[in-house]
């Protein structure tokens, strides 16, 4: 019954689909589940982070143009459907103190408003299953807690025809599982250290383990750990497309592939909201659903 199956991911930028959860989107693919990528900003002030290609006039320019060919590329990868919800990007602010977020950027716009937006997305497409961000984002960028918010916001709208009537945004309809996404959780994070320490390599997360003691961060729910580690290469490749994002050679791709799947070969997620009975813990995001498709 697979080919009655939706899964959509909510994310804030191009390039989040790639980076959180895209090895899990593209296993469902491969089931016949229907995957849709909600994008709600094009990306627009987003820093060019691959310094191959930093200092390159035309990318600096035309980044709105140039980050929407790299999730075109992305998606093709990752066979999934792709939709903007045409918000702009919010930037993240630095400094102390920090400076006022831009006007008319995402993170400014009225919550229920801005998740009318994401309603239509949800009746028109159907899923059973949304994934989206935790109240901190999964890390504290604006347009990360924003898209939170109005995912939050949506899954219950879009059942909801009194706040977002069906003659403006679609025959009401209501999503029955939503998920944050976990992938960076400190459980993986520490193993792979471990097990690239323990085979005499440099790891990478070092720094990211320290940072995680000073902040004191707290610890997350993973409910559901979703076995994909035959599409960590997809994965992989689909993130590469966001050249303009993603160095080639820096610190995501230290951890051999092999490594990963021997020691870490699933994704993560925290059960959210459910309106099905499951058990936890869980290795499939349909769980409860998928018997009565």
């Amino acid at each position: 019954m697979t080919d009655q199956l939706r899964l959509m991911a909510v994310h804030a930028h191009p390039d989040d689909e790639s980076s959180k959860g895209a090895a899990t989107m593209a296993k469902y693919v491969s089931e016949g589940v229907d995957v849709l990528v909600v994008t709600c900003t094009g990306g627009e002030r987003g820093s060019i982070l691959n310094p191959k290609l930093q200092g390159d006039t035309y990318i600096e320019e035309h980044i709105h143009e140039v980050r929407r060919k790299e999730m075109d590329e992305a998606r093709e990868i990752l066979g999934v459907k792709q939709e903007w919800l045409g918000f702009v990007d919010s930037g993240l602010p630095e400094g102390d103190p920090l400076p006022p977020l831009p006007e008319g950027c995402f993170a400014l716009e009225d919550v229920d408003k801005a998740a009318g937006e994401l309603v239509k997305q949800i009746r028109s497409f159907r899923p059973q299953v949304i994934t989206t961000y935790d109240e901190n984002g999964g890390y504290p960028h604006p347009d990360h807690i924003m898209t939170h918010k109005i995912s939050m916001v949506a899954f219950e709208g879009a059942a909801d025809t009194e706040k977002y009537p069906e003659d403006e945004f679609g025959p009401a309809y209501q999503p029955l599982k939503l998920y944050y996404n976990q992938g960076f959780n400190r459980p993986r994070t520490e193993a792979l250290h471990q097990a690239m320490l323990d085979r005499g390599l440099e790891s990478p997360y070092g720094e990211w383990l320290k940072r995680w003691n000073e902040m004191e961060r707290t610890e997350r729910t993973l409910t559901t750990h979703i076995p994909c580690a035959d599409f960590f290469e997809i994965r992989d490749k689909a993130l590469i497309a966001h050249a303009t994002q993603i160095d080639p050679d820096g610190g995501w791709f230290k951890v051999p592939l092999e490594l990963q799947k021997e020691v870490w070969p699933t994704e993560e997620y925290e059960l959210a909201k459910s309106l099905v009975d499951t058990s936890l813990p869980e290795d499939d995001l349909f769980a409860g659903i998928r018997d009565n498709a």
